[in-house]
């Protein structure tokens, strides 16, 4: 598969994702020990196996979405090697939620080509669409800001 196929291939795939079906996405990855996904819902897992387990874990987790937007924000290639950076928009039921949610994730990938084709062998993907304006990294508040909302209110 060529690599504008590959990446076309992955945006399609990516609806199934949100719907609750990882084996489209999982045909596009590499199958080798040095892969890397690194996503929303958990560390980065390095090999084939592992991100195999973080996609299947990662899909089972939305349902009745769609992946409807992806914005090309930046693209290098080379003979082997290419990485894509781009805004995803999707709209998906997460967990046990029963309205679906606008999910703004901020990805890049990385393809390679290998002995048959081009294959995904990373893919780092977050919700960090905009700026704290409190200046603090998502993740790292102390136990007194997780017990405020976004406005800095008590809760």
């Amino acid at each position: 598969m060529e690599l504008d196929d590959l990446i076309g291939a992955y945006q399609r795939a990516a609806t199934a994702f949100a719907r609750g079906n990882p084996e489209p996405v999982k045909a596009l990855w590499a199958r080798e020990d040095d892969v890397v996904l690194a996503n929303p819902f958990g560390p980065a897992v390095r090999g084939w196996t592992a991100a195999a387990e973080a996609l299947e874990s990662a899909s089972s987790r939305f349902r009745d979405g769609d992946a409807v937007v992806f914005e090309r924000v930046a693209e290098y290639r080379c003979a082997d090697l290419a990485v894509i950076h781009d805004v995803e928009r999707w709209r998906a039921k997460v967990g046990a939620s029963s309205e679906a949610s606008e999910l703004i994730l901020r990805v890049t990938s990385t393809f390679r080509r290998g002995p048959d084709g081009w294959g995904l062998v990373h893919r780092h993907a977050d919700t960090i669409s905009a700026a704290d304006p409190s200046g603090r990294l998502p993740g790292n508040e102390s136990p007194s800001d997780r017990s405020r909302d976004h406005g800095g209110r008590q809760t």
